[in-house]
């Protein structure tokens, strides 16, 4: 006998609950729902599972050009991607996450996204999270290019000795509240004779390199690393239960 059908029960669409993940900022949940489904019928096929001969050479093509084209298309989008959209300077203003827990992580923490969406979702989420820990690695690369080009690190201290010998004779000679024109003449002048040095000094090049090496590093991980629960996900177990059991997916 089958069963009735309930008019009091509720049922929430798929789409609506993500949705509502979403907004609510439990996006750890979504990232790992995702990555659990198969990302598409271009998915690469299983190492246990005993491929069925092709029908065609057309086929037996189409089934390996197929997976490289999603590869292809997945890793295009992450230099298409926007990834401070969501950068915000309350990030910068928290702690900085543990670099061995949180930003590394284990070998479990990190998995290929199953699509642009998720891979968009990944890498302007762990932006947020990680901020402190990308800028802290910039500074470090920053760090290492000086150190490669030392005419360069003598260039900055040349600079910064030009600047404190003209504050310390402002502050002698009382220029700013005697000779204002004089100072502001003297500060031009200043500025012009760095700019000079750290052009001839090839800054440019060591600001590009890091720059380069930056963002190419921040990518790849905030798109590799699983979205781990935030403190604002730390009471969605129910709510991560419940969505498991909607996909019919084992609970972890």
């Amino acid at each position: 006998m089958p069963f009735v059908a309930n008019p009091l029960a509720l049922s929430v669409p798929e789409p609506a609950f993500e949705a509502w993940l979403r907004d609510s900022g439990y996006l750890e949940t979504l990232d790992t729902s995702s990555s659990s489904l198969p990302t598409s019928s271009a998915s690469f096929p299983s190492s246990s599972s005993k491929p069925l001969p092709p029908k065609n050479p057309a086929a037996a093509v189409s089934g390996v050009i197929s997976p490289v084209f999603f590869f292809l298309r997945t890793l295009a989008s992450l230099f298409t991607i926007n990834p401070f959209a969501k950068l915000t300077p309350e990030d910068f203003a928290g702690e900085t996450p543990s670099w061995t827990l949180r930003f590394v992580g284990d070998a479990g923490s990190y998995s290929w996204p199953g699509g642009p969406s998720q891979a968009r979702m990944r890498v302007q989420e762990n932006v947020r999270r990680y901020a402190r820990n990308y800028a802290f690695l910039c500074l470090v690369f920053f760090a290492c290019s000086l150190y490669q080009m030392p005419i360069l690190l003598l260039s900055l201290m040349e600079s910064l000795g030009v600047w404190e010998l003209l504050r310390f004779c402002s502050d002698k000679w009382e220029l700013e509240e005697k000779h204002p024109a004089v100072r502001t003449i003297l500060v031009c002048a200043a500025q012009f004779v760095m700019l000079a040095i750290l052009y001839l000094s090839n800054l440019q090049v060591a600001l590009f390199c890091t720059t380069v090496l930056s963002y190419t590093v921040m990518l790849l991980h905030a798109s590799l690393r699983n979205l781990a629960p935030s403190k604002h996900s730390l009471g969605t177990d129910q709510h991560r239960r419940t969505y498991q059991k909607k996909i019919n997916l084992p609970s972890k």
